[in-house]
């Protein structure tokens, strides 16, 4: 079997996380992504640590884990963009490839002659995308864009934390993940379109539009409502109770996310909670939350994670632990979807532990081909595959 995009291939001009994580995932599907890095220097995000991956002496490479997060799949050509000669190699490969994705500031590249503008004039079969802090256009368009700027923006921050603390960023890159899954998704319906057309196209994909699209319900609670959901910290601000709660040896989350359930969750504790109207539907436990949850949470705490989660697992009530990653990658369902894999690295001895795909294909299965590679790696092998040089 072969991978879905395996007839593809990507020119990667972006760095930090949000375009490496849409070319990881494209390559996973097939796709032949050239990865374009500064001679000498490469991706910023080496550096990013520690913790780097260990050498055949147990030393530090540069290597960050954050880098070998995003970068599978993917064949490093150094090329330094900023002369003539580099640029005209970029074009040649242009000629090759079929998608073009980048992260440089709005206008960043338009002098090195490598703009959205620029190269699908010449190379009007490419789809180019571009990956900026908050797009091609308004007040805001050239200046520059972080993850954690778009989250305190976009209203991920006042929404997350406990109430009345200060707001938090998520614990993850959120809008970058966010944005790098767009990408990937408006990329592969361009290439549909492409197939249909012969033409490519422009995808102009910002951090911020794609942390508020991410906000959902969240979003649409202040645009039906005319105002803003509340910062719940582990709470839902539609459901309840749905929420964490501390027990005798940890936190478990409790999901009831319906009234049926809800009256199974009561008659676990032997209350008399679903028939008392301030609880028995979803919407007067929202209306009454804060007196629920003072009744429930007593309770919760008087035995361990293991025993709410084995109760509320037997009368069919959505519940879970709250895991740390090393409890996360020693779950036996995470094992059985082989979210762990190994791969070989050109600096080390034993093979490199990366983050599995998600995705799971049945025709088209993903592959893991190349580990991620150290700078310039494969500038030599891909010039003579593509262009012959």
């Amino acid at each position: 079997m072969t991978g879905a995009l395996d007839k593809i291939r990507v020119l990667d001009l972006s760095r930090i996380l949000a375009g490496p994580l849409c070319t990881q995932i494209l390559g996973d599907l097939g796709a032949d992504i050239i990865k374009i890095e500064r001679p000498g220097v490469g991706d910023d995000t080496r550096k990013w640590g520690p913790p780097f991956l260990k050498d055949r002496d147990g030393n530090d490479t540069n290597e960050s884990a954050y880098y070998l997060s995003a970068n599978r799949n993917k064949r490093s050509v150094a090329i330094d963009i900023t002369t003539a000669d580099g640029q005209a190699l970029l074009h040649r490969l242009l000629e090759k490839c079929d998608v073009m994705i980048e992260n440089f500031k709005a206008g960043g590249l338009k002098k090195y002659g490598l703009d959205c503008e620029s190269v699908r004039k010449r190379h009007p079969h490419i789809v180019y995308c571009s990956v900026t802090g908050f797009g091609q256009n308004g007040p805001m368009a050239t200046e520059p864009g972080y993850d954690f700027l778009a989250q305190a923006l976009g209203g991920l921050m006042a929404i997350t934390g406990n109430p009345g603390e200060e707001p938090m960023k998520a614990g993850v890159a959120l809008s970058d993940v966010m944005t790098g899954l767009y990408a990937a998704v408006g990329i592969l319906a361009a290439l549909r379109h492409r197939d249909e057309t012969g033409k490519g196209q422009a995808i102009d994909l910002s951090l911020l539009d794609c942390t508020v699209a991410g906000l959902v319900n969240v979003a649409q609670y202040y645009l039906t409502s005319g105002t803003c959901a509340p910062r719940l910290g582990n709470a839902h601000s539609t459901i309840v109770p749905y929420q964490a709660f501390k027990t005798a040896d940890g936190h478990v989350i409790i999901a009831v996310g319906n009234d049926t359930q809800f009256r199974r969750f009561a008659a676990c504790f032997d209350q008399g909670w679903a028939d008392d109207e301030k609880f028995s539907t979803n919407q007067m436990r929202v209306r009454n939350r804060d007196a629920l949850v003072a009744l429930i949470a007593p309770l919760i705490e008087q035995q361990v994670t293991d025993y709410w989660v084995k109760t509320l697992n037997d009368i069919n009530v959505p519940v879970g632990p709250v895991n740390t990653m090393d409890q996360v990658f020693a779950m036996e369902q995470i094992k059985a979807r082989q979210m762990e894999i190994e791969m070989p690295h050109p600096q080390t001895s034993e093979p490199a532990h990366l983050v599995g795909s998600p995705l799971k294909m049945s025709e088209t299965p993903v592959s893991f081909r190349h580990a991620p590679p150290v700078c310039g790696q494969h500038t030599d092998d891909v010039l003579k595959e593509i262009l012959g040089d």
